[in-house]
């Protein structure tokens, strides 16, 4: 194993001041501001990237981004990473804006998904800047807001305002090992996707004495989510199967009267091959085996433009160059064969792997308990984390 390039004590430190500031999606300003402060501090270019959403959330949102431009052409390498977290819970056993050290264990909100693949991502950008004055190339960093919100606007902007342009290959340290359970290093080529709709039940109402006479919305409702649910899901090669998860349902009508309208929305992750199209036939198809009666709608959720509405699935191929250059630094870095998984639901890394069509890798630390109390993240894997990002770009950018 290579001598460590990355100080761990700062790390933590890095990581720990992140955590303390409470930033729930949509409410990032403040670690915007320090993560601003921190790159200007250390003379590394970075400057606000700012968005706005009017048509849904009326949000004005804010990235942090930044260039370190080589004195050659080489390969543009983009380093992704979100600092918004999910809303605190009040099951934590600590406070879970005051990281708390428990051996390897740091505990705090957003420890492991994923300010400390941001720490990561600062770190190593850091690094890099001191020990390679010439190098050919471009690395592009961006710190974003909003992923965990429901339509990914930090990163949608950047793909928007054309600042993921003519990327060659992008690394998301999202926390690989953490999200797919088995032991670090894991490597994600790809992740399954997922979309959002409602079905919309139109019965016939009648006296709840005499229920023979209506067509009841919830009752087939009903009947339609079974058959749903007893769909013959595609097999991917890579990403194994779907989902059909129903997130929520409601109907009813007039009192003591058949329902004549009810609505049940499904979250539905999907694999290639899956699309908006194929989802809405799926659901008919599911009804005609039901033997629905009821008029059927599909509708999936509105959103603030047409290309963010959900989100598609992909892969990266293993032979591509820059998997093979990746997987070369993480065996390096960690002296262990990397573990080749994919990721099972959807982030920001769909969005870089389809719409901006940059080969994507999800890659980083390990932990637990992740949208949820007492979370942690192992802090030895956030450093062999920031060592990988670095070893790749010095493979990529240092000829």
């Amino acid at each position: 194993m290579m001598q460590s390039i990355i100080d761990k004590e700062k790390l933590e430190k890095l990581l720990a001041e992140l955590i303390s500031i409470y930033s729930p999606y949509l409410k990032e300003e403040e670690v915007m501001e320090y993560v601003l402060k921190w790159f200007k501090d250390r003379d590394i270019p970075a400057e606000y990237h700012r968005y706005s959403e009017d048509r849904i959330l009326k949000y004005n949102g804010i990235n942090v981004i930044g260039r370190l431009k080589g004195d050659s052409d080489g390969p543009r390498i983009l380093l992704n990473g979100h600092v918004d977290t999910v809303e605190k819970t009040e099951d934590w056993s600590t406070n879970p804006t005051e990281p708390i050290r428990n051996g390897d264990k740091l505990y705090g909100l957003g420890a492991l998904d994923m300010k400390s693949g941001v720490a990561a991502i600062m770190m190593a950008i850091e690094a890099f800047k001191k020990n390679h004055n010439s190098f050919a190339g471009e690395i592009v960093y961006t710190i974003v807001s909003d992923e965990e919100g429901p339509y990914g606007l930090g990163t949608d902007a950047l793909i928007l305002d054309g600042i993921t342009d003519n990327v060659d290959a992008a690394i998301v340290p999202e926390p690989s090992s953490g999200f797919v359970g088995k032991p670090f290093p894991v490597l994600c080529l790809g992740a399954r996707g997922g979309w959002n709709y409602s079905v919309f039940l139109k019965g016939k109402a009648a006296h709840a004495a005499d229920p023979e006479k209506g067509l009841s919305a919830i009752v087939e409702a009903s009947k339609l989510i079974m058959e749903l649910k007893n769909t013959e899901l595609r097999q991917d090669d890579k990403l194994g199967k779907g989902d059909i998860c129903i997130i929520g349902i409601n109907g009813g009508g007039a009192a003591c009267s058949v329902a004549e309208k009810a609505v049940f929305t499904v979250f539905r992750h999907v694999v290639r091959g899956e699309s908006r199209e194929y989802l809405v036939q799926e659901v008919m198809d599911a009804a005609e085996r039901a033997g629905i009666q009821a008029e059927i709608q599909v509708k999936f959720r509105d959103s603030p433009h047409s290309l963010n509405g959900g989100f598609d699935p992909y892969i990266v191929e293993e032979d591509n160059q820059y998997t093979k250059l990746l997987m070369e630094s993480i065996n390096e870095i960690t002296g262990t064969t990397v573990d080749i998984q994919y990721f099972s639901s959807i982030g920001d890394f769909n969005y870089l792997g389809t719409r901006a069509g940059i080969p994507t890798f999800v890659f980083g630390p390990s932990g637990e308990n992740y949208h949820t109390a007492d979370e942690y993240v192992n802090l030895n894997s956030v450093v062999e984390t920031s060592e990988v990002i670095y070893k790749f770009l010095e493979k990529n950018l240092i000829k």
